[in-house]
């Protein structure tokens, strides 16, 4: 699998926990792909850049794979953290 859609990468990844709590922070303009707003239905690859606003607090990752299912403890292996900032 080379893309993936964003909602379902970010719960896979377990970056935000529940699929539909991931659609409703895409689909409000709060995250970017590759710095362009993305919706929930955005295809994310390997290589790509997510930035996700939560209030004041925004996280930057880079997605290194993608896998249609992951277990909890090895999630964190399908991206890299870039930057955090915010308390």
């Amino acid at each position: 699998m080379t893309s993936m859609r964003l909602d379902k990468y970010l719960k896979v990844s377990r970056i935000i926990k529940r699929r539909s709590v991931a659609k409703d922070i895409s689909d409000s303009g709060r995250v970017k792909v590759n710095n362009k707003t993305a919706k929930s239905s955005q295809q994310v690859s390997p290589g790509d850049e997510i930035s996700i606003a939560y209030g004041e607090k925004t996280l930057t990752v880079r997605v290194l794979s993608i896998e249609p299912q992951m277990r909890k403890e090895e999630a964190s292996n399908l991206y890299e953290v870039i930057e955090e900032k915010g308390d």
